[in-house]
């Protein structure tokens, strides 16, 4: 019998932020999925032991490891979630909602700090995610992960949050067998059972969800989206065992120059092309930095003498990325009027409209749109983008395409 766990170096998959950009992720594993049936490995083990992931890519991750023994059904459970969502399902759009809250940071700009405290106005967020808690319960259940290590299918699974308390960047892990807690500068890793508030915790994009109490060796902090102040998103991977990393971002990781000047305004900058440029910086650049740095390191190790090498706790990362080929802000402008009537309002205050298509203004709402319409287009898009890095991916796995019989192989052999 074959054991649940691949032969060969540990592969990771990491999963990055990005609110509603993370439907992409799912179109990519359908697209590993797909490639994997035809290279024969479907009744192979789980190709992922160890997975890892950050705000929305944290719940695609953790739903991912909850179906570690059953990898194409849990990538499929995923896909039609995604391909049938609703922002309803992430957060509270209703008009009353918005009054509760969007309508209350809209307070305190207008009237100012002052008077909004004053007022006893004390929002916690700009959304309202309680419809959040729900579908994680459905769609995510950890209560299956000890099982899934006892038995081999799972190495290990970390997400990561960051903390409002203190300021410093956590990775909370699960794993098979105990892994040293690491410790570097503003980021450390806790090792113990992952929850739903774990997952509400790494989502909860600042300003616009809100923070999530954890307790913490007997105290309680407040955190938030684990993309903040993330300076390292590849090593979790790496500490947790990983010699091939598979990162599947939610943006491009770079803009080709000639494009740049295509997007360049002499306008003066709205509100929400700020905030779209500011969660770009959160969700975007540290991975883009942190996968130079990987490569750099690869390169310099090659430097290294084999044996040397092999005295060391160095090791060269097989780095496979797996990024957009699109500006997902353009796609996110096609879809804006998709977004539910008041939170459509709400953003429009800020400068997001689907009638001037604005691009830099909808990078705001891109994180946002939680709609069918805009998610079955970004998994199309991964799923493309994926298929367009065949090769590449069986390489990664060590994956053959079989060989077919043909016709004239077959007459030929039964002639002889």
């Amino acid at each position: 019998m074959l054991s649940p766990i691949p032969s060969g170096p540990p592969i990771a998959l990491l999963l990055t932020g990005g609110g509603a950009r993370a439907a992409y992720q799912v179109g990519v594993l359908e697209a590993i999925a797909h490639i994997r049936r035809e290279c024969g490995q479907a009744m192979g083990p789980n190709p992922f032991p160890i997975i890892a992931g950050t705000s929305a890519g944290a719940i695609n991750a953790s739903a991912l490891a909850c179906g570690a023994d059953q990898f194409e059904s849990t990538v499929k459970l995923m896909a039609h979630t995604w391909r049938h969502f609703h922002a309803q399902q992430v957060y509270l759009a209703d008009h009353f909602s918005m009054l509760r809250t969007g309508a209350r940071w809209l307070t305190l700009l207008s009237l100012g700090w002052a008077v909004a405290k004053w007022r006893r106005v004390k929002p916690k967020s700009l959304l309202d995610n309680t419809p959040l808690h729900q579908l994680l319960g459905t769609l995510v259940p950890l209560e299956r992960i000890p099982l899934l290590l006892r038995r081999g299918h799972l190495r290990a699974l970390a997400v990561t949050a960051s903390s409002y308390s203190t300021g410093e960047h956590i990775t909370f892990y699960q794993s098979r067998s105990p892994i040293e807690a690491w410790v570097r500068s503003q980021r450390r890793a806790v090792a113990g059972t992952i929850t739903h508030a774990h997952l509400l915790a790494s989502s909860a994009i600042p300003f616009v969800f809100p923070a999530m109490p954890l307790d913490m060796q007997g105290h309680t902090e407040y955190f938030g989206d684990g993309s903040m102040r993330q300076s390292a998103p590849i090593s979790p991977a790496i500490h947790l065992g990983a010699e091939k990393v598979l990162v599947v971002g939610a943006g491009r990781m770079h803009e080709p120059k000639d494009e740049l000047h295509l997007h360049s305004s002499d306008q003066y900058p709205s509100i929400a092309q700020i905030a779209g440029h500011a969660l770009s910086n959160i969700f975007l650049d540290a991975l883009a930095v942190d996968v130079e740095r990987v490569r750099r390191i690869n390169q310099t190790i090659s430097l290294v003498p084999p044996e040397k090498r092999h005295a060391s706790n160095l090791r060269p990362i097989d780095l496979l990325v797996i990024a957009p080929s699109q500006r997902l802000d353009a796609v996110a402008a096609r879809h804006i009027d998709a977004l539910p009537p008041a939170v459509r309002t709400l953003l429009g205050g800020m400068g997001v409209s689907s009638a001037k298509a604005d691009r830099k203004g909808s990078a705001l709402a891109s994180y946002l749109l939680f709609e069918s319409a805009f998610t079955t287009d970004l998994m199309s898009l991964g799923y493309s983008d994926a298929m367009a890095q065949h090769d590449e991916i069986c390489r990664f796995f060590g994956w053959e395409k079989p060989q077919h019989t043909t016709l004239a192989d077959s007459d030929d052999t039964q002639a002889a």
